[in-house]
């Protein structure tokens, strides 16, 4: 098992014990947010909401951000609509990307579930090109599924 695996097991680890103990959405967001920022000290991490046809900027850690997307913009809008995980190696490269920070190199989001539609995204820039890999999606992809804890209001 890799660095990176290791300190992702203990993140769902984490994830896991703080969705048990929490049925605030928001509270939880911010709570993971600044776990995952913490342990790799990416750019930027947070959450964007679904509110009507547009993400609504959620608990964050890291500079200013972009506070509304649209349905299919930018790679955050883009995950929303393809219902899809998204790596980006190079967001210079990604057609409209939505430049919130110069900063940013490269980017993951991963859309959240509830009753199959799309209510949230966990996206996290870094500001150096291709972070984010397969390894990343896994596990990120398992931080957002521990929403479906019994006690958690995500899925009600």
């Amino acid at each position: 098992m890799t660095d990176k695996e290791q300190k992702y097991e203990a993140l769902v680890a984490q994830a896991k014990a703080l969705s048990e103990a929490e049925t605030d959405e928001i509270a939880l967001m911010a709570n993971v947010a600044a776990i995952i920022h913490e342990t790799f000290h990416f750019w930027w991490t947070g959450f964007y909401r679904v509110v009507g046809e547009e993400l609504v900027l959620g608990p964050f850690q890291g500079p200013l951000a972009c506070t509304r997307i649209k349905f299919g913009r930018g790679v955050c809008g883009t995950a929303w609509k393809e219902k899809r995980s998204v790596i980006v190696p190079d967001v210079e490269e990604f057609p409209g990307h939505i430049a919130c920070s110069s900063a940013s190199k490269s980017e993951i989001v991963v859309p959240m579930f509830r009753n199959g539609e799309v209510f949230a995204v966990l996206d996290i820039d870094s500001e150096k090109l291709a972070t984010f890999d397969d390894t990343d999606k896994k596990y990120l992809e398992k931080i957002t599924m521990l929403y479906l804890s019994p006690k958690s209001t995500f899925l009600r």
